[in-house]
C-alpha cells in the first residue's frame, strides 16, 4: 500500500483500515475524540490511542507508562497522512517514556498505518466532552496544565454520534445545529442521491431541516444538513429511521435522472466543498 514517493497525494488515506469513516470525521469533524488500536506483532503489539489533537498540537506522545497516543489532526509533512501516522507512532516507540513526538519527518521507508497497525482489532471510536484524555496519570496536574486543559475544553464544539445512523454526527456550531453523516459511497451517486430527495422535497431529515451541502473529505463524502436551534440529538430521534430508509433507497436507484432532477442537480453540486 505505499505510494512511489512521499510528496503523491493519496486521496483516500485511511482506505483498507476498519472503521474508514471514524477516522475520516476524527481527522476533519470532531473536536475530542479516541480510537484504542494496536500494532502489529513485528512492531511490537504495542497499544496505540488515535485521537482527534493533542496539546500543542504534538504528532505523538509516548506517555510516562510507555503507552503511545498519536493525534490524527496534527500536520504531517507530504501527501500521505496514513504514512505520516505511521512515521508518528515509529518515533514515540522509539522514545523515552513521558516525552512528545514534536514534529516527524517522513521518508520512503516510513510505514503507512495499513502496515503498521494490527487490521483485526476494533477501531472503535469514542467521543469525549473534554481534553481530558490528554493528561498523562503519571504527570502532576499543576495550575498551568488545569488553566490550558480548560481553555482547550472552552474550545469544543458540542457533538454526539447519532443512534440509528452509523459514522452521522451531530454537532452544536454556535448559530446552528449540523447533521454530518460521513458515507463511503461514490461521491456522483451521494449527489444524485441528494437530488432525487431533493426534487421531490424530502432532501431533510425532518421538519425545519434542509440539506446544506456537502464536503469530499480524504477521499469520502460527508452531506451536511442543517438544523433548527435546540433540536439535539434528541430532536433527531424520531426522525432518523424515515431519513435513512429513504435516503439509502435513493442512493441504490441506478435509472438516470429525471428532466426534474438534473435541473436540480446543478444547485446540489454547487455546495460541495473539498476538504484535503
Amino acid at each position: 500500500m505505499s505510494s512511489p514517493s512521499t510528496n503523491d497525494l493519496v486521496r483516500r488515506p485511511f482506505e483498507g483500515l476498519p472503521n474508514e469513516r471514524d477516522l475520516v470525521a476524527m481527522r476533519q469533524l470532531i473536536p475530542a475524540a479516541t480510537m484504542s488500536v494496536q500494532t502489529t506483532s513485528e512492531h511490537g503489539a504495542a497499544d496505540v490511542v488515535i485521537a482527534t489533537i493533542l496539546p500543542m498540537a504534538w504528532p505523538a506522545v509516548r506517555r510516562s507508562d510507555g503507552t503511545i497516543t498519536v493525534g490524527i489532526q496534527a500536520s504531517y509533512p507530504g501527501g500521505d497522512l496514513s504514512r505520516g501516522l505511521g512515521q508518528a507512532i515509529l518515533d514515540a516507540l522509539a522514545a523515552e517514556n513521558g516525552t512528545p513526538v514534536p514534529t516527524v519527518q517522513v521518508t520512503a521507508e516510513s510505514p503507512r498505518l495499513q502496515d503498521i497497525l494490527d487490521l483485526d482489532g476494533d477501531f472503535e471510536i469514542t467521543l469525549h466532552d473534554t481534553f481530558d484524555f490528554w493528561i498523562d496519570p503519571g504527570a502532576e496536574r499543576t495550575a498551568e496544565v488545569e488553566h490550558s486543559l480548560q481553555h482547550a475544553n472552552e474550545s469544543i464544539l458540542p457533538t454526539a454520534s447519532v443512534p440509528g445512523l452509523p459514522h452521522a454526527y451531530w454537532v452544536d456550531a454556535g448559530a446552528k445545529e449540523h447533521l454530518r453523516w460521513v458515507l463511503d459511497a461514490d461521491e456522483d451517486r451521494v449527489i444524485d442521491a441528494v437530488t432525487r430527495l431533493h426534487a421531490r422535497r424530502e432532501s431533510g431529515v425532518g421538519e425545519g431541516t434542509k440539506y446544506a451541502g456537502s464536503f469530499r473529505a480524504d477521499g469520502l463524502s460527508v452531506p451536511v444538513w442543517d438544523l433548527p436551534k435546540g433540536t439535539g440529538v434528541e430532536g433527531l430521534a424520531g426522525e432518523i429511521e424515515a431519513f435513512r430508509t429513504r435516503f439509502e433507497e435513493a442512493l441504490a436507484v441506478e435509472e438516470p435522472l429525471t428532466a426534474l432532477e438534473r435541473r436540480a442537480r446543478g444547485g446540489i453540486v454547487a455546495r460541495q466543498v473539498t476538504l484535503r
